[in-house]
């Protein structure tokens, strides 16, 4: 089948409408087989990469935020990504915070976000991906704490014990800005005690001949020298499977130029592509290249992905680079990425990872 690039079309439309309504809309467009009318879709040898023991047809995935509820992951998957990652899902359904939450900085390509963790709660997310089996492309849990919990690592517990064996890993948030007293599990202490006590959970599972599934942590691009230490130090110690960074900033760019710039929440799109793969390559570094990176933040082109990649991303994550973009952007990525790679002399996307470094 032919492809067909309806967004030029419907991107005027789209955006003239509030921005949460516009992505419910692309939600509701997705779950009606839209994906379907993009035609094949592009996936060499030397886009195939394997990272904490999963197989990937190509390193481009959906960063969490996109799907919270699991309610399109087929459909996530037809449209090019190499993986899919749906959330952050919390024990409970929680509204999250009052309207308008989200923003579009059209003229800076960027996006600023207040949800706080709006889903609809765990039964609802495993009833969906009970119902619709997401396929044979890795398949990531992003999990999180309610914002009334009095122990939110308790949250992320309960998350991973009942999204055990849907999940092909699991994904701790603990870098949104928008539910209060979320990022202090960033510290060192807490940091610590989280990771023991959901490691402890996969290791009941095991007992009761569960497979094993990796865990990985999600951080923030806002950093300090000693955090990044405090953070490498516990993720060495604990041998995590991976960490991705980074979520969206709390901090500002002197350079933003759209009125909704000063809007409270988490910046993300193009601004946010130097300090994440900053916080990418010093990390990277730190841990010598013993911990597998997702790197998010920022991409909206090959270049950018390859970016990260040579940075010491093991695989790359976008969202925000589609509000302006589109699905379409997904195999110009891929196909970018590829002549990159040739043009390096590099046979894999692996080969590639850390280049910087080396």
């Amino acid at each position: 089948m032919m492809a067909i690039d309806l967004f030029p079309i419907i991107k005027p439309f789209l955006h003239r409408m509030d921005a949460e309504k516009a992505h419910n809309f692309t939600i509701q467009c997705l779950k009606m087989g839209f994906s379907s009318l993009l035609g094949p879709r592009y996936n060499p040898e030397i886009l195939k990469t394997t990272v904490f023991g999963l197989h990937f047809p190509n390193p481009v995935g959906i960063a969490a935020g996109f799907d919270k509820n699991a309610d399109v992951i087929p459909a996530v998957h037809k449209l090019g990504f190499g993986f899919a990652e749906a959330g952050t899902v919390t024990p409970l359904p929680q509204e999250g915070n009052p309207t308008p939450r989200l923003f579009r900085l059209t003229s800076d390509k960027a996006v600023i976000n207040r949800f706080g963790f709006n889903n609809k709660g765990l039964d609802y997310f495993i009833h969906q991906l009970t119902a619709q089996k997401p396929g044979n492309k890795p398949f990531g849990a992003n999990v999180g704490a309610n914002k009334s919990s009095d122990d939110k690592t308790a949250d992320y517990v309960k998350g991973i014990n009942r999204l055990y064996g849907l999940s092909d890993y699991f994904t701790v948030n603990i870098s949104s800005p928008n539910t209060p007293g979320l990022r202090s599990l960033q510290s060192k202490e807490a940091l610590e005690d989280l990771i023991s006590r959901v490691q402890e959970a996969r290791r009941a599972k095991i007992a009761e001949s569960y497979p094993y599934v990796p865990i990985l942590v999600k951080i923030a691009p806002d950093l300090t020298k000693s955090d990044i230490a405090d953070i490498t130090e516990i993720a060495l110690k604990k041998q995590l499977d991976g960490l991705i960074v980074s979520n969206t900033t709390i901090t500002r760019p002197t350079n933003l130029q759209h009125k909704s710039k000063d809007q409270a929440g988490g910046l993300s799109g193009s601004p946010l592509m130097e300090m994440s793969t900053e916080v990418l390559a010093k990390i990277y570094k730190v841990t010598e290249g013993k911990i597998p990176l997702i790197g998010v933040g920022g991409i909206s082109s090959g270049a950018d992905a390859y970016k990260k990649i040579r940075a010491g991303a093991s695989l790359v994550q976008l969202y925000s680079a589609l509000v302006y973009e589109g699905p379409g952007l997904v195999e110009r990525i891929k196909r970018d990425l590829v002549a990159l790679l040739e043009k390096d002399r590099f046979s894999s996307v692996a080969d590639a990872v850390g280049a910087d470094h080396k």
